[in-house]
């Protein structure tokens, strides 16, 4: 299960991000978001759990909990959608 953490201290690193979900299941991956251009962390990550149940223990026991200073937002991350994409060809008409 891929869950959403949001309203992140910047100092967050993903190891202590790990030890704060790993205590509710297996955590499978840990990321925390950067700006390209700076390369600072842009207060929100991903955490992927070993399965359903686990994940939603995580969910249920982070989400508005304090850590390092925040008051952290958590919930199952929605898939991305398909942004972007680039413009089209012209049109069927004659010339």
């Amino acid at each position: 299960m891929r869950i959403y953490v949001g309203n992140l201290s910047f100092q967050t690193t993903e190891d202590t991000l790990r030890d704060l979900f790993a205590e509710h299941g297996e955590v499978q991956e840990v990321a925390i978001i950067n700006d390209r251009e700076t390369g600072r962390s842009r207060g929100f990550g991903f955490v992927t759990m070993g399965d359903s149940a686990s994940g939603q223990a995580a969910i249920e026991a982070t989400n508005g909990q304090e850590f390092e200073g925040r008051t952290l937002t958590v919930n199952e991350a929605r898939p991305r959608s398909g942004g972007g994409g680039g413009g089209g060809g012209g049109g069927g008409g004659r010339w």
